[in-house]
């Protein structure tokens, strides 16, 4: 068990990491409880969301290096998608790259009758797809293939239609036919049609009629495996957030070692009573990366050192690049190269503890934590956005391991784009309200929810 304490003013947190598997640390101020107001409307809906490391017997950092693992190709689209774009004509306003892949599935089922399957959830692109009879190339899944001949709901869409035109890519022959490419060789190609989609569980399940999704008969490529398809909760009009013309959406991811799952609430936005630490910051645009969802990150301190950092790094430049974008299905937090070398330059100097060198951990910053110790100090991290200051809890930044003896910070560098990974989101209440063109965090315990 680990207990943390952040003492104020200091600009430091303190942790209390008794003999433990997993050194988990959080400010006791990070996760207070609130009462919990919803306000239910008709067109609104949960979904449960489960990380694809759950049930297994991992450490927290473990379920990280194995996040990490699988972000690297998604981390060679992203960037794949900044240079296609940046290098296309200006009347091409969008590449035909998608991120793909992700960290949480979510349950949803598909057709009449409704055949349930479990999807990736990516905040990243846009397309819904699921694999379809009759197959000529599609990987093993967790269910049954989707057979459209079984669904009385099943429609093709038709090549003038406004989702036809609304792909990348796409061929008229037997409907609209559509290739979907993720930059690594990974793709997704069949025929976009509509069906019945069915959300939520039990008595609280909602169906809704003529969903465009592609029915994918060849599918290729890494990272699919554990789910039956994608849904896209991108910016662009092929994404579940478009079709469904709700404006407004929340998740709350729980930390990835819980074994309680997260959730995802399409059509509203969850109310948190009393929430006096939430930060309000404006969504940015795009318009060579329509889909994603940009931070008006202005910068970043470690204690009570603001970094110095130029304010242009964190922009999105006239091609396209640079930009922060929040991201559900990368792990960690990967900030521009520049960027990241300050970070760790002073969060190395303020942490009075030895660097572990050995890089077996997979990440940047390590620290040796000291034998015969019950608590370490390390500085805290503060991002500052357009509109207020989010205080990270130790937790979604030090990730520990006690067998190993040390502790990670975990963020990164990369080359152009910075990506707000799922860690730092951590028990933070992620309300997206595309109507005012906002983005909340409310710290929130979200296995209250």
């Amino acid at each position: 068990m680990v207990m943390a304490t952040l003492q104020r003013p200091s600009s430091f947190v303190t942790l209390v990491a008794l003999l433990a598997v997993v050194l988990s640390v959080a400010p006791a101020s990070s996760t207070s409880r609130k009462t919990l107001k919803h306000h239910p409307r008709p067109n609104e809906f949960r979904v449960m969301l489960r990380h694809v490391d759950s049930g297994k017997n991992l450490t927290k950092l473990e379920r990280v290096q194995r996040g990490i693992k699988r972000g690297k190709s998604r981390l060679q689209r992203l960037n794949a998608m900044v240079l296609a774009a940046s290098s296309t004509p200006d009347s091409e306003l969008e590449a035909p790259i998608h991120a793909g892949n992700g960290e949480y599935l979510m349950e949803l089922s598909i057709g009449t009758p409704p055949v349930s399957y479990p999807a990736v959830l990516d905040t990243g692109s846009d397309l819904i797809w699921t694999q379809c009879k009759p197959c000529t190339q599609c990987y093993k899944q967790p269910t049954p293939i989707f057979d459209p001949t079984k669904s009385s709901s099943f429609s093709k869409v038709s090549c003038g239609s406004s989702l036809c035109s609304a792909l990348p890519s796409s061929t008229c022959s037997d409907g609209c036919e559509y290739v979907y490419s993720y930059g690594d060789y990974s793709m997704t190609q069949g025929i976009l049609a509509t069906e019945t989609f069915t959300f939520g569980e039990s008595k609280n399940r909602v169906s809704v009629h003529d969903i465009g999704f592609g029915c994918g008969e060849d599918n290729e490529g890494d990272g699919f495996e554990q789910a039956s398809g994608l849904v896209g909760l991108g910016r662009g009009p092929l994404s579940l957030v478009s079709q469904l013309k709700e404006p407004k959406f929340s998740y709350c991811l729980t930390p990835m070692d819980d074994s309680k799952n997260s959730v995802l609430l399409l059509g509203s936005l969850e109310k948190v009573k009393g929430a006096k630490e939430a930060v309000t910051t404006p969504l940015l645009k795009n318009p060579l990366q329509p889909s994603f969802y940009y931070l008006s990150l202005e910068g970043i301190s470690v204690g009570d050192t603001r970094l110095s950092i130029e304010k242009s790094t964190f922009e999105v430049g006239d091609d396209g690049s640079g930009g922060v974008i929040i991201d559900s299905g990368t792990t960690i937090t990967y900030i521009e190269q520049k960027a990241f070398d300050a970070l760790k330059k002073e969060f190395v100097s303020q942490t009075k503890l030895p660097l572990d060198k050995s890089g077996s951990t997979g990440l940047d910053v390590c620290f040796t934590l000291p034998s015969g110790s019950d608590q370490v100090d390390i500085p805290k991290l503060v991002f500052h956005f357009k509109g207020g200051d989010l205080e990270l809890p130790a937790e979604n930044y030090m990730i520990g391991d006690s067998n190993l003896g040390v502790a990670c910070l975990a963020m990164g560098a990369s080359s152009g784009m910075s990506i707000f990974g799922n860690v730092q989101q951590q028990n933070i209440l992620v309300n997206h309200d595309l109507e005012k063109e906002t983005i909340s965090f409310v710290p929130t315990p979200c296995d209250q929810l």
